[in-house]
């Protein structure tokens, strides 16, 4: 089994409330959950209402699966979401026996 964990950090420029800031996050969750088989959720800055640091899960039995389709979930989001400023990401894949 091998699993990958990627962390995103992101600036919301366009919101302006918590509200907006839900939606916005909520929408983008939605999607990327309809598109691929990954388990993702906010996982810090809840508080902020202009930060989203979003944590994405993905298991499968390849890491060369695994490595795919969390590069195509930044793709996603670089490609559909430019009003976004990608502050930080980080991924790692762990392998297992």
């Amino acid at each position: 089994m091998n699993a990958g964990i990627c962390r995103i950090k992101f600036h919301l420029s366009q919101s302006q409330s918590l509200k907006d800031k839900r939606r916005i996050v909520k929408s983008i969750i939605a999607r990327l959950r309809s598109h691929y088989n990954i388990s993702i959720a906010e996982v810090d800055d809840q508080d902020l209402w202009q930060l989203v640091t979003l944590g994405i899960a993905c298991v499968s039995n390849h890491n060369q699966h695994v490595d795919e389709t969390l590069s195509k979930v930044m793709n996603f989001i670089v490609n559909n979401y430019p009003e976004l400023e990608i502050i930080d990401h980080q991924t790692e894949i762990f392998s297992g026996p």
